[in-house]
């Protein structure tokens, strides 16, 4: 939690600085930004023909208004307009021939999700890449400023950026000295999953005054067993499953009537893009795990 705290406390700071620069300036300026694999992406212009390789790359893009210079793009399903883009691939395969026919002026990649094999096939066939990863919830925020410079809508991007860190402030500030509930955070059911501490999901649970109940785990997305979650008892299940509707295996841990989540009646349900898609959609998915402990908190009253 202080971890988050001081980096909402720096990022305000870089805001105040980088909100001045408008998007005429970056436009008529040269732009060099280092990517999360430590390359440094350097355009003389903002760039007009983006492709993105992921579905949170897309919506960011949107975010920092620069939509419009999308030309194709893996997983575009959010928002509306993300729909008409051209795919070229999907998160196993890259279509590189059409690559080479739409002649992107940029490729974004996600690091975790592209990989590293395929972002060094896209530099050797000679594209320009650049590399975005978020572990953190300023990260999301960040990403955006980032993409609204590359694109030369800073103005646009940095308000957006600007108005989202406020709401992300004014919701942990609302959870703020409120009883700590602990949360077992379920990615799937078969096989068991769930996400340790260094996620951004672990931050969100934390923002909302939970405890990941896996935290200590010793790797991102461990499978676990039902015994270990008896063992650690959680007081609240938060269950993504695919998609709007709630997962029906979500009412499975109810054999388990000693379980506290159970007891209790904690056993919640989050859409997966509003959580695990790294946009600044996430705060609506933050709202709802802040309201559903505070709900588990009222039923130990």
């Amino acid at each position: 939690m202080q971890r988050t705290l001081f980096k909402l406390v720096i990022t305000a700071w870089i805001l105040a600085i980088a909100s001045t620069v408008s998007g005429t300036e970056l436009a008529n300026a040269s732009i060099r930004v280092q990517g999360a694999d430590g390359v440094w992406l350097e355009l003389k212009q903002p760039a007009e023909r983006i492709i993105a390789l992921a579905p949170s790359i897309v919506e960011n893009i949107y975010s920092a208004g620069a939509g419009d210079k999308l030309i194709a793009a893996i997983g575009s399903d959010y928002p509306e307009a993300a729909r008409q883009l051209p795919e070229i691939g999907n998160h196993q395969i890259i279509n590189y021939e059409a690559l080479l026919v739409l002649k992107p002026d940029l490729i974004i990649a996600w690091s975790s999700g592209t990989g590293s094999r395929k972002i060094e096939k896209l530099r050797e066939l000679g594209f320009t890449v650049f590399v975005t990863e978020t572990k953190s919830l300023q990260d999301i925020a960040g990403n955006v400023r980032t993409f609204g410079e590359i694109a030369g809508t800073s103005s646009v991007a940095n308000r957006a950026a600007n108005d989202w860190t406020r709401r992300l402030q004014n919701l942990m500030r609302g959870s703020k000295d409120k009883q700590n509930v602990s949360v077992l955070y379920q990615v799937w059911h078969k096989p068991l999953q769930t996400l340790n501490g260094d996620h951004l999901i672990s931050d969100i649970i934390e923002a909302c005054g939970g405890r990941n109940a896996y935290a200590d785990a010793a790797v991102l997305a461990p499978q676990i067993s039902v015994e270990s979650v008896l063992d650690r008892d959680p007081e609240v299940i938060i269950a993504s499953g695919l998609g709007e509707t709630r997962p029906q295996s979500l009412d499975d841990w109810r054999r388990y009537p000693g379980l506290t989540a159970v007891k209790n009646n904690n056993l919640y349900h989050v859409p997966p893009d509003i959580i695990q898609r790294h946009t600044m959609r996430v705060l609506d998915g933050m709202q709802l795990v802040c309201d559903q402990l505070d709900q588990a908190r009222d039923r130990t009253m």
